[in-house]
């Protein structure tokens, strides 16, 4: 018989990678964008459809992503204009 027989199992905690510092976390330690029909948007709820990717709440993990168009490689498209001002500015308001 198993040791662990009638004891519960742990609880699976998804696990996301931060496109911009490559640090894995929890899923719900990260902030998700999401690439779709209507462009790129950050998705607060992390379950919106389309293509995915994972940055930290933070002000420098958000530059280098947009920066160094880390964030375009992983939603594979091209940021437009007021999308990169769009998550700039959200960027600017996280901490350091």
């Amino acid at each position: 018989m198993s040791a662990t027989r009638g004891q519960p199992r742990p609880k699976h905690v998804p696990q996301r990678t931060c496109v911009a510092c490559r640090e894995v976390l929890s899923k719900r330690n990260l902030v998700r964008l999401v690439r779709s029909a209507e462009g790129v948007e950050i998705d607060p709820s992390g379950k919106r459809a389309g293509r995915g990717a994972y940055l930290h709440d933070q002000r420098g993990c958000w530059e280098r992503a947009l920066k160094d168009d880390l964030l375009e490689r992983a939603l594979r498209t091209t940021l437009k204009d007021e999308e990169r001002e769009r998550l700039r500015a959200h960027g600017n308001t996280l901490p350091e």
